[in-house]
């Protein structure tokens, strides 16, 4: 391991994906989360192509892929009569990578695995963070004290590691809010086992994919919030409201919806993009840095990407050249999340039918495919490499 020691805020997908790709490096890592137990939660997360490019280089990918479902070909965007508009980009354009579903704790188990379990420490919720000259410290609720070469902010839309990095700002609501509901497959046998689908309407839309070997189907409802739905970041869901919102679509997601046994509600929110991700020793990564909606599937897979960027560059730093690697991961990735951050958005308005001309909306949705290329097809380590060593192309093991 080297001298560089480095403290990781959040275990969740980023900040376990940030603990593999550093101790790949061979930096000392610290996990620190605030829950008491890391547990089986959430539902269904999309695993893109530039996300799993990553986790094979961060050396996990082989795992991952013993838990996730690659969609097929007969993944599609309909409208809400069931009537297809156009098929689903469902893998890189060499076909090296898929996009599939996982159940979050599936994925969670297959990063936590590696780690030894000595650099995991729950209950430490964090209450302050400060830069040092050298350093840096976190202050926790009980009056516990860490320090650390670098701290990593991996603490989602709420972080509290941001607060030392940015001026404090409010999450963006996006008027909607997520039913989240798992289906034994079971139920509905004759349900595709490996198609992810959209059905897209008024103010509305339903996603459908598989997970857990495709054993589950998991259902997502996002539809407009109400004033009490704003004021609740999540809450126990009625399978029955679900039920409402999506009354007369195609009759295959009414009996899909009907299998539903409870469901939770989640608002929509996000943030502008940051100015900057770090200070001196400081840096933020995933939702801490740049909390997106969840329309094209990006939150996990550009965390995972931040996590495989932020290895490669403090690779071979030092206390004294930290503060230098993270600018450098600061400006290297802020365009990219950005970008991601605004397709997402326009992802949404494109799901809920928000055009006068649903032509258009059809049309806008063969034209994003070559945005979902984008997404895919880029290596971001692979291209740091080769604008830092350019005879070193393609080492990037």
């Amino acid at each position: 391991m080297t001298d560089l020691s480095v403290a990781v805020v959040g275990a969740g997908i980023g900040g376990l994906a940030a603990a593999n790709a550093l101790r790949a490096k061979g930096i000392a890592v610290d996990v620190l989360e605030q829950a008491p137990a890391i547990g089986e939660i959430g539902a269904g997360v999309q695993l893109a192509p530039n996300g799993l490019r990553q986790l094979d280089r961060i050396g996990v990918g082989p795992a991952v892929r013993e838990v996730v479902v690659p969609f097929g070909p007969g993944s599609t965007y309909r409208r809400e009569d069931g009537s297809p508009v156009t098929s689903v980009v469902v893998g890189s354009s060499d076909g090296a990578y898929p996009v599939a579903g996982v159940h979050r704790a599936d994925l969670l188990d297959a990063l936590l695995a590696p780690l030894p379990s000595d650099s995991l420490h729950t209950g430490h919720t964090v209450a302050d963070v400060v830069t040092l000259e050298h350093g840096a410290e976190i202050r926790l609720t009980d009056g516990r004290v860490r320090r650390a070469d670098v701290v990593v902010g991996a603490d989602g839309i709420h972080s509290r590691v941001r607060e030392a990095v940015t001026a404090p700002s409010a999450p963006q609501f996006s008027g909607q809010v997520a039913y989240r509901g798992l289906v034994p497959r079971s139920r509905v046998p004759d349900w595709p086992a490996d198609a992810f689908e959209v059905w897209m309407g008024g103010g509305r839309h339903l996603l459908v994919f598989p997970v857990r070997g495709g054993d589950l189907i998991n259902v997502v409802g996002f539809v407009p919030a109400d004033d009490e739905m704003r004021e609740s970041w999540s809450a126990p869901g009625d399978p029955r409201q679900l039920i409402a919102e999506f009354s007369g679509w195609d009759e295959r997601t009414t009996r899909l919806l009907s299998q539903i046994d409870s469901t939770n509600r989640w608002g929509m929110y996000d943030r502008e993009p940051l100015s900057r991700w770090t200070t001196g020793h400081v840096t933020l990564l995933g939702d801490a840095a740049h909390p997106m909606l969840p329309h094209v599937g990006q939150g996990a897979n550009q965390a995972i990407e931040d996590a495989a960027v932020l290895a490669e560059l403090l690779a071979g730093a030092d206390a004294e050249s930290a503060p230098a690697a993270l600018q450098r991961y600061s400006d290297i990735r802020l365009g990219r999340t950005s970008s991601v951050q605004a397709g997402s958005r326009r992802s949404g308005r494109r799901y809920d039918s928000q055009f006068s001309d649903l032509d258009r909306r059809d049309a806008e949705l063969e034209e994003s495919k070559e945005f979902r290329r984008w997404l895919y097809d880029i290596d971001v380590v692979a291209d740091l490499v080769a604008t830092s060593h350019p005879s070193t192309q393609g080492s990037t093991t």
